[in-house]
């Protein structure tokens, strides 16, 4: 009998799942007695780390001949529940006809999404880069900005969230609107940051750099104060401050998929699951956790994977390899990363690049942005649709990070 690996996404730790867990069933011969199948709503991998930019044509690579190439199935839909106890899931099709699939190994790889708090006319008066689709909305109002008659609201973007999507969103906003209103315009970009300080998760060294590139950029930065109303003509800040605008992007932090909740065990306050070192759910051996839906440690020193692309590239290799390997009698792989590096985009000043969780500063302007340009159009890209080629990175030992 065929037995069924279930893999929930086909965002980067997801495709890498598959990719893996493909190359584990054929390294053990294997293909008719493993099949792989991964639930998306699209066979297509949203590239999300550069959804503060504009380039969306080159955003959302389409995974179709590449699964095929190494004999991955997929599925359009998502799944809705998982009954660990019966080895099934839930899925909806993109026809809306719903189904159970059962399962050998589940991997749940759904990523995470954008943390929305309950603050008045969020919902209704606020933009994201969090998803492709929420990205061109925030592109296609920026540019209709021109067709509005010149106020100080108009001229205005404010940026929610001072981590590192806020920092990298909010240093291209004067560029993208000076593009829209004309060089003369005179703009305003402001960022919000709730902490003591900007970037407070990027620690203190790298923290006067950027401050200065933001100064650079010509961004103003509000510090202790976060956003407690929005309406459609500005922002109230919790320091009493109101800031005329049309345009917020809120940037505030990220939640696991809302299915991690599904998974029996303890989940951390971002709402991950905690794995073991082969990324089984610990309460839940028949299920892998992977990328923004798993609490996994990267290290010995404490230090664990974050909410990042260039650790769900590790994670799904791992997860992959293991869901593949526990059914084909291959020996599992342990999940480790202990180099950290960051590359952090600050639009016209550059990028900054470092090393460490200490994050020593390596490369800057020019220099760190052709490294962030070859992490963003190369890196981070799913391979050509070649099997050989695409098992040969599919390793749980690859590492693509300099």
């Amino acid at each position: 009998m065929t037995q069924k690996i279930v893999i929930a996404g086909s965002g980067f730790a997801g495709t890498w799942a598959a990719l893996s867990a493909a190359r584990a069933v054929s390294l053990a011969g294997r293909e008719r007695d493993v099949e792989i199948l991964v639930v998306s709503p699209t066979p297509h991998l949203h590239i999300r780390p550069r959804l503060y930019e504009t380039a969306f044509e080159e955003m959302a690579p389409d995974l179709a001949p590449l699964f095929a190439a190494v004999g991955v199935r997929h599925l359009a839909g998502v799944v809705d529940a998982v009954h660990t106890e019966r080895h099934e899931v839930d899925v909806t099709g993109a026809d809306g006809r719903r189904s159970t699939l059962p399962y050998e190994r589940f991997v749940l790889a759904t990523g995470s999404r954008l943390f929305l708090p309950d603050v008045p006319g969020l919902a209704e008066h606020s933009f994201n880069v969090d998803q492709l689709a929420s990205a061109m909305t925030l592109d296609a109002h920026l540019r209709s900005l021109a067709e509005r008659p010149e106020t100080a609201a108009r001229n205005t973007v404010v940026v929610a969230g001072g981590g590192f999507t806020g920092i990298e969103t909010v240093t291209e906003m004067p560029r993208r609107l000076r593009d829209i209103l004309g060089p003369g315009a005179k703009i305003r970009v402001v960022v919000v940051e709730q902490a003591p300080v900007i970037g407070p998760d990027l620690g203190p060294v790298p923290r006067p750099v950027i401050e200065s590139a933001l100064a650079e950029c010509g961004v103003e930065v509000r510090t202790s104060a976060g956003v407690v109303a929005i309406d459609t003509d500005g922002v109230t800040l919790s320091s009493g401050e109101r800031i005329a605008t049309h345009t917020v992007v809120w940037t505030a932090g990220a939640r696991a998929h809302p299915l991690a909740a599904q998974i029996e065990g303890e989940h951390d306050r971002y709402g991950r699951v905690h794995a073991d070192p082969q990324l089984r759910a610990r309460s839940v051996p028949d299920v892998f956790v992977t990328g923004d839906v798993a609490l996994a440690a990267t290290d010995d020193e404490g230090h664990h994977a974050a909410m990042s692309c260039q650790h769900a590239l590790s994670l799904g290799r791992v997860a992959g390899h293991n869901a593949a390997a526990e059914l084909v009698g291959l020996p599992t792989h342990p999940y480790s990363q202990p180099k950290y590096v960051t590359c952090l985009d600050l639009g016209p000043w550059g990028a900054l690049f470092t090393e460490g969780w200490d994050r020593q500063i390596k490369l800057t302007r020019e220099v760190g942005k052709a490294t962030k340009q070859t992490i963003n159009t190369q890196w981070i890209y799913p391979p050509q649709a070649d099997r050989e080629a695409a098992f040969a990175i599919a390793n749980p030992d690859h590492v693509i990070v300099p």
